[in-house]
């Protein structure tokens, strides 16, 4: 089995990738992974839509796992076999802000736990490191905004929405005057930067 990472948006797979999915002979993924994958899937690879992804280990060992991202990044990296990274949603954001890799640290409360990313993101904070924050449309970022201006510490917050995607929008603001969210596929990046 290979998990390839389909990068975030159109035009992020590697050349690894590209070449991987060429030769593929069976896909499975999300549909927006499909999306980013169609162009160099052959026309005989069978390709299927899954929503259900607790059964994946069950495939056939020549399957091709699709994973939005990088399956390394709160995707499917934790599947048995080869795993083939994709450019993140991480590695554009701290691209298009200039933030070095080194100051971050990655939070995920993306379909779970988040409480624990909001009380994670705040103690990140304090050891002054830049939290890139995967979250998800129901996670309260008022909630978490009020927590970080609780801090007393110099943050900027940076929305970014849609990454890597044509209609890509990063909105950058002081933590007094946060910006807000209006996309349902967004990271945030908080911190001192």
């Amino acid at each position: 089995m290979k998990i390839i990472g389909v990068g975030c948006g159109p035009g992020l797979l590697t050349e690894q990738a590209i070449k991987e999915l060429k030769a593929a002979r069976s896909a499975y993924g999300s549909e927006r992974a499909i999306e980013l994958a169609k162009p160099y899937l052959r026309s005989t690879c069978r390709v299927k839509s899954i929503d259900d992804f607790k059964s994946l280990n069950r495939l056939p060992q020549d399957s091709v796992i699709l994973s939005t991202g990088d399956p390394m990044l709160a995707g499917l990296g934790y599947l048995t076999g080869e795993v083939i990274p994709g450019i993140s949603s991480l590695q554009l954001a701290t691209s298009r802000l200039h933030i070095p890799l080194s100051r971050v640290s990655v939070v995920v409360a993306h379909g779970r736990g988040h409480e624990k990313g909001m009380t994670d993101t705040v103690e990140e904070l304090k050891r002054g490191k830049i939290v890139f924050l995967l979250a998800d449309p129901k996670f309260d970022v008022n909630e978490l905004y009020s927590r970080l201006q609780r801090l007393a510490i110099p943050l900027q917050i940076a929305v970014c929405e849609n990454l890597g995607y044509p209609e890509e929008k990063i909105a950058v603001a002081p933590v007094e005057t946060p910006p807000g969210t209006t996309a349902a596929l967004y990271s945030l990046v908080i911190g001192n930067f």
